[in-house]
């Protein structure tokens, strides 16, 4: 299992595991979106997950805006190619 350090208001540093996060958002969000992605292994490879919970209609709403809220990124990206 996956622990992620979280910096809190505080400045200190709590491990916690992805589970932890989805626990957290299924118990305070109507719907989530969750894509994580590893660390490239030695041939520049990653894992990537994508984990919703919730309605499915506004978990597909979430990630239609974010990734319309990518899209500007992903073009400057493109220009500097």
């Amino acid at each position: 299992m996956t622990k992620i350090p979280i910096a809190s208001i505080n400045k200190k540093k709590k491990i916690i595991s992805i589970n932890e996060i989805k626990d957290h958002l299924e118990n305070n969000h109507k719907a989530y979106v969750l894509i994580t992605c590893s660390y490239p292994d030695s041939e520049g490879k990653m894992d990537v997950e994508l984990n919703y919970s919730g309605d499915e209609v506004l978990a597909s709403y979430l990630a239609f805006q974010a990734q319309n809220s990518l899209d500007p990124i992903e073009e400057k990206i493109k220009d500097l190619c």
